[in-house]
């Protein structure tokens, strides 16, 4: 009797031991199935929170385009205006220019209206060459304070950069070889700038 019982005794403490190893085998398998749910929520959030970042970015990204293409057009707008108001500066300055110049240049023309009327009634004419000589010379004196000066040339060494021979010549003497004998046409600087070149005749 006593070993029947010991025997159902050990067949139920085996019943049990496998009882609990199936139980605890179970509880583990539902333990890892949660943290692989909890694993699989929490790369969802990541994934999510990664979308939700890029989104942004993007969004970022237009906002600052935008306000660089806002910028450009309006650096294109007063660069435009820019120009225009340039180019309207430079016109009323070469008008304003011109109009100094023909202003300062009436007096001249005044000054030959006189002589002309004066010539028909003159007798003494000493007096219209003095007249005559008077006009240029305050013409004279008129271009020279704007700036234009005339270019030497008789007796001068031949230079191509200011002088523009016309012919040339057997020189009269030894020193006037390679040289300017004779101007023809008369050249001026304007300033430091050539604006007319002397035409001359060279001595060989």
């Amino acid at each position: 009797m006593t070993k029947d019982k010991n025997k159902s005794n050990k067949e139920e403490l085996k019943d049990k031991d496998i009882e609990t190893t199936e139980n605890q085998i179970v509880e583990e398998t539902c333990k890892k199935e949660e943290s692989k749910i909890e694993e699989n929520k929490d790369t969802k959030k990541t994934k999510k929170s990664s979308k939700e970042k890029k989104a942004d970015e993007l969004a970022e990204l237009t906002i600052q385009l935008q306000e660089i293409s806002d910028k450009y057009v309006r650096l294109s707008a007063e660069f435009d205006n820019y120009r225009k108001r340039t180019l309207k500066e430079k016109m009323e300055l070469t008008k304003s220019g011109g109009e100094k110049i023909l202003i300062n240049i009436l007096p001249v023309m005044d000054n030959f209206e006189r002589a002309l009327q004066s010539i028909d009634a003159a007798k003494d004419i000493d007096a219209i060459k003095d007249g005559v000589h008077l006009i240029y010379g305050n013409f004279k004196e008129f271009v020279t304070q704007n700036g234009i000066k005339e270019i030497e040339a008789v007796n001068q060494a031949f230079d191509t950069d200011i002088h523009e021979a016309i012919t040339k010549i057997p020189a009269p003497t030894k020193e006037l070889k390679g040289k300017v004998v004779d101007c023809v046409e008369k050249g001026y600087f304007l300033h430091d700038k050539v604006i007319r070149f002397a035409k001359v005749v060279v001595g060989e």
